[in-house]
């Protein structure tokens, strides 16, 4: 550990007790390094003056030097707003706070000239700067080139730690780094890679001359971040794998072949036959397999599946396949029933609805071992389910699942079964290295002969009666409809008043008896929803009005038309599920996503992108730039976005190069014995201890 990184930062002058407290407290910066790792989010070049008269044409951040020539406040004493008048050659602007007034108002001295940083937005007919960084010219005009700009917080800024007191703060400490920054890479990455020194970019990121200098900056401190991130992911699975003892399948057996032989539905696609062999080639190793199967929508996950569960049972094994949801669940065993009648295979579904009696005999069933496949819920994870001999786990949908929850299905027997993982969400390249760089991955990435794409469009409320049209001529067809609302929290009385009324408003435009209409939703009871969804599936109902409760676990061929209501408030990989839905038989199948007029650039780019492509894959990198990881990925790897410069969706072949360097080094020197690999073997030796920051460790 570097002693000068971990000195607390309240010995750095202009800190003390009082602000090291605040920092500590606000942003979570205890030592020098934090400091050293708190980046710029943005920097502004003080060369460089907008007009106010340009601002309003400029879909970006301005600079403009001018005078205040007004200040005024209004509202109440809890919500009061602080306004001022600025001007300059061009023109006159508002300057507008709604929040910390009472810090800010002393600054604003009237007559006096000032530089301030903003955008422009237009409120009602007046065009306003809301929040502008402020400072007085006689403060910055003997600035000019770069100046870094950092986030702060109201307490912070009460303090004089806005973004200004930060920089001051940054900008003494860089100057005392010289000799006391050791580097963290070996010479030959950094020469390779053509990066600057740790030390070099530490000071440019703070204190840049001109743009190349926080370039460089910036690429080398992430890139860094980046491969000590995936060197700590590769060597977790090494380790993992070497500790990790696994059941050696070393047949296919004779169910699999019986099944692959006489009873496959289709043919496999060349995508199915590739992840098979990389999971027959894990059954080998006698390690336990970890292994996350990606697959768009109709794919044929569940197909490889099943093929897997049967090379286990063809070994002596019991295998379990476990689904987030009742709906879920039971459309598996429908399935796979049906798939395996011809086997001499015991297959039994567990849920929170099966009864007391039924569980009885499951349970005796999985440990006597006459029950070959258990298909269920959470139910699976209870401790009076014991399996005779569990081999193979398939876990479906797994975001929906926890690691504690996952890993509660490996002690169901002495050595740890084989897990297969399974997402129809696909996941960007770079993330899944990212969030799932323990597990190897396999990607179904074509679709089976014979599927048509769907034909996706976008009509606003205008085009309605068309719409309405248009399913009164599939109908007429003999297919199927499903028109989905998005009831985002079942206690919303909005949204399920727009449920309701869609509803109603579906049954006059479709009366009896010429059509039937079924209903579901969340606050059903499951044995009303499971009849409205029966009564679908058999074809008794022709439309299926309903919330995403139909988002998984629904598969009816004949359905061959999609309407989403109010598409603009679903993200995309919700949007491209519910469209999932459709395109499931041989007839040509049809999204419509019907939205608002008035709608957002991104909404427009999310609605466009649904229009352009039915690849999973496009759609989930598009997701990504739309949302970012922490969104994409949800909560439960939140550990992973601790990034301090690094971003997942923005920096991505940066991601790649990371990944392929650690690769690389791991595959020449596994265990990090060459003395060029001595501060590598350091580093990670105590991020696998711990998770610290990087900035504090050499």
């Amino acid at each position: 550990m570097n002693d000068f990184l971990l000195t607390p930062i309240e010995f750095l002058k202009g800190v003390g007790p009082q602000r090291a407290e605040l920092l500590r407290a606000e942003v979570g910066i205890f030592t020098f390094g934090d400091l050293l790792n708190y980046f710029p989010f943005r920097y502004i070049d003080r060369s460089k003056y907008n007009r106010i008269d340009e601002l309003i044409y400029l879909d970006s951040f301005a600079q403009i030097r001018g005078r205040i020539i007004q200040v005024s406040e209004s509202g109440s004493a809890r919500h009061k707003k602080l306004s001022a008048k600025f001007q300059d050659e061009s023109g006159v602007i508002d300057l507008v706070w709604f929040q910390g007034g009472k810090w800010i108002k002393p600054l604003l001295k009237i007559g006096s000239e000032y530089q301030i940083f903003g955008k422009a937005k237009l409120y009602g007919a007046t065009w306003s700067i809301p929040h502008p960084e402020l400072t007085e010219w006689k403060d910055v005009s003997q600035k000019s080139g770069l100046q870094p700009v950092y986030s702060s917080t109201e307490k912070l800024s009460s303090k004089g730690l806005h973004s200004k007191g930060i920089e001051k703060l940054t900008a003494a400490l860089v100057m005392q780094i010289k000799g006391k920054i050791p580097e963290s890479l070996p010479t030959y990455l950094i020469s390779e890679n053509k990066l600057i020194s740790r030390e070099s970019a530490y000071f440019f990121v703070h204190k840049p001359e001109n743009e190349p200098h926080y370039i460089h900056a910036r690429l080398r401190l992430k890139f860094e971040e980046l491969f000590f991130l995936q060197m700590e992911l590769l060597l977790r699975k090494q380790l993992g794998m070497r500790k990790s003892r696994g059941f050696v399948f070393e047949e296919v057996g004779q169910v699999f072949n019986d099944f692959y032989n006489h009873f496959m539905p289709f043919q496999l696609t060349g995508a199915q036959k590739r992840v098979l062999k990389e999971i027959r080639k894990d059954f080998l190793t006698g390690h336990h397999m970890n292994r996350l199967l990606q697959g768009d929508v109709g794919s044929g996950k569940t197909l490889v599946a099943l093929l897997t569960m049967l090379i286990g049972i063809g070994n002596g094994f019991q295998a379990a396949l476990m689904a987030p949801t009742e709906i879920l669940a039971q459309q598996h065993f429908e399935t796979l029933k049906e798939l395996i009648k011809e086997l001499p295979v015991n297959l039994e579904l567990l849920t929170g609805s099966t009864k007391k009696k039924n569980r009885k005999i499951i349970h005796e069933g999985l440990e006597n071992g006459s029950i070959h496949i258990l298909i269920g819920t959470h139910a699976l994870l209870e401790d009076v389910v014991q399996f005779s001999n569990l081999g193979v786990v398939v876990i479906d949908e797994q975001h929906r699942f926890g690691v504690a929850q996952r890993a509660k299905m490996w002690r169901k027997n002495t050595i740890p079964p084989h897990v297969l993982i399974m997402t129809a969400t696909p996941i960007p390249r770079t993330l899944a290295m990212t969030f799932y760089g323990d597990l190897d991955v396999s990607v179904i990435d074509e679709l089976p002969p014979g599927r048509k794409p769907i034909t996706t469009s976008h009509r606003y409320e205008s085009y309605r009666l068309r719409v309405f049209g248009f399913m009164k001529e599939q109908i007429k067809l003999g297919r199927q409809v499903y028109i989905v609302y998005p009831l985002i929290n079942e206690s919303e009385t909005l949204d399920f008043n727009n449920l309701m009324s869609g509803y109603e408003a579906i049954s006059r435009a479709f009366p009896l008896p010429d059509y039937r209409v079924s209903i579901v939703h969340g606050q059903m009871k499951a044995e009303q929803k499971d009849f409205e969804m029966q009564r679908f599936v058999k074809g008794e109902t022709q439309i299926m009005v309903a919330t995403t409760v139909i988002e998984v676990g629904v598969n009816v061929p004949n359905a061959s038309v999609m309407i989403i209501e109010s598409a603009e408030r679903f993200g995309l990989s919700q949007l491209h599920q519910l469209r999932g839905r459709v395109g499931r038989g041989a007839e040509q199948s049809y999204c419509i996503l019907m939205s608002g007029d008035k709608l957002s650039k991104d909404t427009l780019r999310r609605l466009e992108t649904m229009v352009r492509t039915n690849d999973g894959f496009e759609i989930a990198e598009v997701d990504l730039q739309l949302r970012g990881p922490g969104d994409l990925m949800g909560t439960q790897q939140s550990g992973l976005l601790n990034l301090k410069i690094a971003d997942l969706a923005k920096d991505q072949q940066l991601v790649i190069l990371a990944r392929e360097e650690a690769r690389k080094i791991l595959g020449l020197d596994p265990e990090l014995q060459q003395p060029v690999h001595a501060t590598l073997k350091l580093i990670l030796s105590e991020v696998l201890r711990s998770k610290p920051n990087w900035g504090k460790i050499a």
